[in-house]
């Protein structure tokens, strides 16, 4: 499907469609299930496979909504490590809303903070410098600590 924009009308792949995909399968390493149907894979491997869709579109730029929902901690990280890692192989932007932001903390290269009527953009360390993650949630109940460089649950 990721290469659906550049076939003709019966969705019929050329040659440099085909190398795509493959490309797209093995960067992500999900060869071994590259037959199977949707509805037989875990949420881990479907959030891979979207992930090479979007890879096989060949564009400079991906965008993901959420690609870590639903996940455990451990698919979540490995997710994010994944695009990481793609950003390096393939040298495209991968920009990507998420609600985990002690991961994000720890893997973005840039982040853009949006709150009503704010926005905040740069590194994880220009953003802590600034205190734009002291400001991004009511102290009540949640509460960075820049020691650990995380969201507390205040005690």
């Amino acid at each position: 499907m990721g290469r659906q924009p550049y076939t003709n009308w019966i969705g019929t792949l050329s040659q440099k469609d085909s190398e795509h995909i493959r490309n797209s399968l093995k960067l992500i390493d999900i060869e071994d299930i590259q037959h199977k149907k949707c509805y037989e894979l875990s949420d881990g491997q479907l959030q891979k496979v979207l992930i090479g869709r979007a890879l096989a579109q060949d564009t400079p730029v991906v965008l993901l909504d959420e690609p870590t929902t639903h996940l455990d901690i451990y698919h979540q990280a490995y997710v994010l490590k994944l695009l990481k890692r793609l950003t390096i192989q393939t040298r495209k932007s991968i920009v990507f809303s998420t609600h985990e932001i002690n991961l994000a903390l720890q893997l973005c290269d840039k982040i853009i903070l949006m709150k009503k009527d704010d926005v905040m953009i740069g590194s994880p360390f220009q953003l802590m410098e600034n205190e734009a993650f002291s400001r991004i949630f009511p102290e009540d109940l949640i509460v960075f600590d820049k020691s650990s460089q995380s969201f507390k649950i205040k005690p």
